[in-house]
């Protein structure tokens, strides 16, 4: 097997970054959703998460990192497409912002809290703009989330954290299991993969479903622990070229993986695609690329089952 994709989501719920390869380290890919989007109501903010605000997925992102840029701070580019529209909103937004003066908010994400800071206005402004309604751009800096899962991996404690990630620093996918997710549909129409949200999408796999048995994998000399299924919502339906949910069968995915996907004991009702991941503490800093040698190390006897201490 094989790596055959890589993707990293600088702010949480737009879509991805496609990249070659990147740094492990055990908060995820450097910038993985650092940034998080909030709606503001009059007393308190939402977070703004794809499954309840479909229009994100318009929204488009590709960064510049600080290596690259002459003033070392680096930059994220968001490209808004309306689909109504033929003109496209761009946004620079700074990959390493100057904190010093920004006001610090709280951020509670999956009963996992934490501080963020909250960008300057003219972000904020572009975002809300955009969407229709008052939208805060929070960076989270230094900050990190207690990671809530009973188990994470060996090494790895809850002090260690996560980004604004769901519930791992890395989501680990198989493009077997896409081809009979793909299945599903009608002929002539294919599962878009980047709808599952993956950082490491693999190839090569002998059979579908077979990564609900992974422990561990080595991807070239890092290993990735797998700890625990990803469950699914209704995200996956979404139409990506609308930002709206999705009509006909291409809209109905996730009743569809309902009927023999819910293979996880602790989420009964959600069915599973993919597994969450940390990385093994003496792999830090090691670089993984598209196409480095996939090998499994470690094999369950059985399915994990679900255990997020929220």
């Amino acid at each position: 097997m094989e790596i055959s994709q890589l993707y990293t989501y600088p702010i949480k719920s737009l879509r991805g970054t496609s990249i070659k390869d990147g740094i492990l380290t055990k908060h995820g890919f450097p910038y993985d959703r650092r940034f998080m989007l909030l709606k503001a109501h009059p007393d308190r903010s939402e977070n703004m998460l794809v499954a309840h605000f479909p229009v994100m997925t318009l929204f488009m992102t590709d960064i510049m990192y600080p290596e690259n840029d002459d003033f070392g701070i680096g930059a994220i580019f968001v490209t808004y497409k309306a689909p109504e529209s033929t003109e496209h909103k761009k946004l620079k937004i700074p990959l390493l912002p100057d904190t010093s003066d920004l006001e610090v908010i709280d951020v509670i994400m999956h009963d996992s809290a934490t501080k963020a800071f909250k960008m300057p206005s003219k972000y904020n402004d572009w975002f809300s703009s955009c969407f229709g309604y008052d939208v805060v751009l929070a960076y989270l800096g230094p900050y990190l989330r207690p990671v809530l899962f009973e188990t994470a991996a060996n090494g790895q404690s809850r002090r260690d954290g996560i980004t604004f990630a769901d519930c791992s620093p890395y989501l680990v996918v198989s493009e077997k299991s896409l081809e009979n997710v793909s299945a599903r549909l009608p002929d002539g129409e294919e599962m878009d993969i980047t709808k599952f949200r993956p950082n490491i999408i693999i190839k090569g796999a002998e059979r579908p479903w077979e990564e609900d048995f992974w422990g561990a994998i080595r991807l070239g000399d890092a290993e990735i622990v797998l700890r625990h299924n990803c469950v699914r919502c209704q995200s996956i339906n979404i139409d990506y070229a609308t930002g709206k949910p999705g009509t006909g069968e291409a809209g109905a995915v996730l009743k569809k993986l309902q009927k023999d996907r819910r293979v996880d004991k602790g989420a009964k009702y959600s069915p599973v695609f993919g597994r969450y991941g940390f990385l093994d503490p003496k792999d830090n800093a090691k670089r993984v690329a598209v196409g480095d040698e996939v090998v499994v190390t470690k094999a369950n006897p059985e399915r994990t089952t679900w255990n997020w201490k929220g």
